[in-house]
């Protein structure tokens, strides 16, 4: 395979999970980041019209979760069973629903709407999806979301608390398994390098 390229915006957005799949496991990647101003000239070959999209040996792929999924599955970063599959399938999909929520908030025009939409989130949705990552923290009981070993799950927990999400999120000091998670992933090797 010859290195892929990935395009987004120069922001975490939805392409950071992608960036930390690879950074995880130490594999190359060129990544093509570009100012709004010249995405007009990228959306022209984006698959969907949307960012992130990848060039893999020559061919266009798009949409972040089923991009940062094949590559996990590549890189041995997913499940190892059918059931650890679905439960790292459940927690994207989870994590989307919260992500979700912050599009809707940066997208509404209205600035006093935009204030109680965010404040929402900083308070009942934050403690919400905060409050379901800690439970099933608690229930794995490796440290891991599943299994015993790093996977995409955790790489996607991980980018929700220091990545585009962090700017929506209230504080998060009540969930103290989260918080625990969260600085051991960060002070890996490799996460911690790409991260500086």
């Amino acid at each position: 395979m010859s290195t892929p390229k990935l395009f987004y915006f120069d922001i975490m957005g939805r392409a950071e999970m992608i960036r930390l799949v690879f950074a995880a496991a130490g594999k190359q990647l060129e990544d093509v980041r570009f100012p709004e101003t010249e995405w007009p000239q990228y959306k022209e070959k984006a698959p969907f019209g949307l960012a992130p999209y990848m060039e893999i040996d020559g061919k266009l792929y798009a949409q972040s979760v089923a991009l940062s999924t094949y590559f996990a599955k590549l890189f041995d970063l997913y499940g190892k069973t059918d059931k650890e599959c679905l439960q790292i399938d459940q927690l994207l999909n989870v994590i989307q629903d919260f992500i979700t929520i912050s599009f809707k908030i940066y997208e509404e025009p209205d600035e006093e709407k935009k204030a109680e939409k965010l404040k929402t989130c900083k308070e009942s949705d934050t403690a919400r999806y905060m409050g379901y990552f800690e439970k099933l923290l608690k229930e794995n009981g490796t440290g891991y979301y599943v299994g015993d070993r790093l996977t995409l799950a955790d790489l996607a927990v991980f980018d929700v608390v220091t990545g585009w999400m962090k700017y929506f999120m209230g504080p998060i000091d009540g969930f103290p398994l989260v918080n625990a998670f969260v600085d051991k992933i960060g002070a890996g090797e490799r996460i911690k390098a790409y991260m500086a």
